[in-house]
């Protein structure tokens, strides 16, 4: 086995012992770097740790960037690799500390290294919780429309509101313009009620009282939604795996025949 193989083999593999040390290296690596970062943004400890922190940031970020390189030079597809979801990430985690050197405060991004503890599912063999993920990203896409035409109404709701809302208190009240009017429309709807801006008159405080009991219809619908989108995402795919001919079923998620009959299997629906 050529050296470029056994590469590949401990970096993208898991399945030997010396490709799962490697990923469990890594990911107590990234953590490193994460507390390394959160801790560097308290003032106190910055000021009396500083060198340490910049220390194993950039022993980080070498490691990292060295991990990169042999990455796209081992890869079998090095471009695919580059635009793929963790190829992107990868570049992203590495990028922050080298631009820091021009730009200050950027390194604080760092902390999207956080984002390639997602390995973590591959390494503890964790892809059957990756799979269930499928049915929630499955009623996503599924009530994307009805999701939109309920945030459409949602943003025509606050505008007319807020409108209203302005016209009643004006200026003297707080509510010095429509944008602001439509803040405050946002923030009760939503139930935040920062309290910032807060009607004066009655016919407002009566509106305000509408619009905080439209809050709570308006939080349960896009649960609803996706709620009911999720379960039916789930009924198709068990449908699809119970074979047409024999009614066979317990078949895995990616078989494409029956296990007893070899019956093609129906493909799951959206």
């Amino acid at each position: 086995m050529c050296v470029r193989e056994k590469l590949r083999e401990i970096i993208f593999g898991t399945e030997t012992p010396a490709g799962r040390a490697f990923d469990v290296v890594l990911l107590w690596t990234i953590v490193i770097s994460v507390i390394t970062v959160v801790l560097g943004s308290v003032s106190s400890l910055r000021l009396q740790y500083d060198a340490a922190f910049r220390a194993v940031e950039w022993t980080v970020t070498a490691l990292f960037t060295l991990e990169y390189i042999l990455r796209l030079s081992c890869s079998i597809n090095p471009r695919g690799y580059a635009r793929s979801f963790f190829g992107v990430v990868d570049l992203l985690s590495i990028l922050p500390t080298y631009i820091g050197l021009f730009l200050g405060g950027v390194q604080s991004l760092v902390v999207i290294r956080a984002l390639r503890l997602l390995r973590i599912f591959r390494v503890l063999k964790l892809g059957r919780f990756v799979k269930q993920s499928e049915y929630l990203l499955a009623a996503f896409r599924s009530s994307r429309d009805k999701i939109m035409i309920f945030l459409m109404v949602v943003l025509t709701s606050v505008l007319i509101l807020g409108t209203a809302m302005y016209l009643i208190e004006g200026e003297a009240n707080g509510f010095s313009s429509i944008p602001q009017s439509m803040y405050w429309a946002v923030v009760t709807m939503t139930t935040v009620g920062y309290g910032d801006v807060a009607p004066q008159t009655v016919l407002g405080k009566a509106l305000a009282s509408l619009m905080m009991l439209i809050g709570y219809a308006i939080i349960a619908v896009p649960t609803g939604i996706i709620t009911v989108e999720a379960a039916q995402a789930m009924k198709n795919k068990k449908a699809a795996s119970v074979c047409p001919q024999c009614q066979a079923s317990g078949h895995q998620e990616d078989a494409q025949f029956c296990r007893v009959c070899a019956t093609h299997l129906p493909l799951p629906t959206s």
